[in-house]
């Protein structure tokens, strides 16, 4: 097994997170893909990959979700990494000797230096690994849950919903994109502004985009549509972790997610949801963003609060009418992350 031991140095930097003025995500992932026809090289395939992801981490969460949903857990294992790590990135200290059951490695990282020797960006997760070659496929965090929904619908449970319908895939698209730049961006581009004018801007972006979800929520019971979709999925993420992390930690200040009375049912009529509200760590949610980023906060000191029992209080969402899962049924079997 190759672990890079002499690039140790080189990678296990603690990362730094504010680099001055506006905060830009790195969006250039493996573009990879597992498809039916295999056109990349990777078919559609039970037992075949492994999708690491981390509790902590809202981009993973989306897979955690919709591998339930959809009832993939036999066709798709799923190894789990700790809430914290370095610039090196994720680790599965979790594990017994804090090596990854299926794919014995330390880090995710040795995956993605399986695939490409000293691989240059951001070792990120989610990311599925061929678990024969031990090499990352893709990291492609958007495109990981669409194929999920597409490409393995043959590997799907009985009564699993469609996430991604065809005859609502443009709004669906145009939805994602408002609230991916807006919102599960939006919240990043508040903690990491580097100045005062781009942490500005950035806040006002984001408020202005949870009031536009406000209003849009306050009428129907989900983003779009009558039924559970990607969307729905996608902006739980962030909904989940406000006032836990983004609230305090990214200074998003305005008000609580519990202050917005639409927003705050709809999050909690998805927490209480099978497949959302089992999926989601708070500890480990708090653990990795109070002690990862060091330079927002040098004393490391993860807060005790909020509380979160009010997730569990009664939503009236029901009352806007809507069938969650569709003419499909709730997941049944136990969470295996």
């Amino acid at each position: 097994m190759d672990t890079h031991h002499t690039s140790d140095t080189e990678f296990s930097t603690k990362g730094s997170y504010v680099t001055g003025g506006e905060y830009t995500r790195d969006t250039n992932y493996i573009e990879t893909r597992i498809t039916r026809d295999g056109a990349d090289g990777y078919p559609v395939e039970a037992g075949r990959y492994r999708l690491v992801v981390a509790r902590a981490c809202p981009w993973a969460h989306r897979s955690t979700i919709v591998r339930r949903l959809l009832g993939l857990e036999e066709a798709i294992s799923i190894g789990v990494c700790g809430p914290t790590h370095d610039a090196r990135s994720w680790t599965f200290d979790l594990d017994p000797g804090g090596l990854d059951p299926v794919l014995g490695i330390p880090r995710i990282q040795d995956a993605y230096f399986k695939r490409t020797p000293g691989y240059p960006r951001g070792i990120t997760v989610p990311a599925v690994v061929d678990v024969p070659s031990g090499a990352v496929v893709t990291n492609n965090f958007p495109q990981i849950t669409l194929d999920f929904s597409t490409e393995w619908v043959d590997f799907h449970r009985e009564g699993a919903p469609e996430l991604y319908p065809e005859a609502l895939r443009e709004e669906i698209d145009t939805v994602n994109k408002r609230v991916f730049t807006e919102v599960n961006n939006g919240v990043y581009r508040c903690g990491f502004a580097g100045s005062q004018e781009a942490y500005d801007a950035a806040y006002d972006r984001l408020f202005t985009a949870l009031d536009w979800l406000e209003e849009r929520l306050a009428t129907q019971r989900f983003l779009v549509g009558e039924t559970i979709t990607e969307a729905d999925v996608r902006l739980f993420t962030t909904l989940v972790r406000f006032d836990a992390v983004y609230h305090g930690h990214f200074k998003c200040n305005r008000n609580k997610l519990t202050e917005m009375p639409a927003l705050w049912a709809y999050a909690r009529d998805l927490y209480q949801t099978p497949g959302f509200g089992d999926t989601v760590n708070f500890e480990q949610i708090k653990q990795h963003y109070y002690i990862v980023h060091e330079d927002l906060n040098p004393t490391q000191i993860v807060p005790k609060g909020p509380d979160a029992s009010g997730w569990e209080t009664p939503h009236g969402r029901d009352a806007l009418g809507g069938r969650p899962f569709g003419d499909g049924t709730a997941p049944t079997r136990p969470v295996d992350a």
